[in-house]
């Protein structure tokens, strides 16, 4: 199998690191070779984050060069835009429909975004908007597991069966956090039935 490339970027806060480290525990527990890294930037003061996650039979290297990446998936639109050079041409953008203030803007220093979602539409040849802060809060009822429910649209792009995220998801959430388990379930299941439908 070639050597699969996700890119999922966001800003700090928002789970970007747990989804990353699901998909590569996924695709480990199918079988291939797994391989990611992460930049963190001023992650805890709401900076950007990325992480990277390459998978197939055979993986020599965690970074994703420019323009090759399969699948970028975003947690905030302005870093969808941001980080649009990564993807392939051919590849698919999977974007959360929200956008997060910088503290750039909100402090003055910057000016606001002008027609953020026309930027989106025109970044991305493939795109899949996912409002996964709406299921999050009014169908799972928990806002923290947003990142689960974009987890779950991911899957839908990712050649694993359902119960192997599942897996992982019981493998990563063990000891104290294991009573998270069955509400970051129901918003991976909704995150998966809302980028298929």
């Amino acid at each position: 199998m070639k050597t699969v490339n996700v890119s999922l970027v966001g800003v700090g806060g928002q789970g970007i690191i747990l989804t990353a480290d699901i998909l590569a525990k996924t695709a480990a527990i199918a079988g291939y070779e797994v391989k990611k890294s992460e930049i963190h930037g001023m992650s805890q003061r709401g900076g950007s984050v990325s992480s990277q996650v390459r998978f197939g039979s055979s993986v020599a290297s965690p970074i994703i060069q420019e323009g090759t990446a399969d699948i970028l998936v975003s947690f905030d639109k302005l870093e969808a835009v941001r980080s649009s050079g990564v993807l392939a041409k051919t590849g698919t953008a999977l974007v959360n429909d929200l956008y997060l203030t910088p503290v750039t803007v909100s402090s003055g220093q910057q000016p606001d975004v002008v027609d953020l979602d026309g930027k989106v539409k025109k970044c991305f040849k493939k795109l899949i908007l996912v409002d996964a802060m709406k299921i999050a809060t009014e169908e799972v009822g928990n806002a923290r597991t947003m990142n689960m429910v974009l987890a779950g649209a991911l899957s839908a792009h990712c050649p694993f069966k359902e119960e192997l995220w599942l897996q992982a998801m019981a493998e990563m959430l063990t000891g104290p956090k294991a009573k998270l388990l069955e509400v970051n379930k129901k918003a991976f299941l909704l995150g998966r039935a809302a980028a298929q439908a």
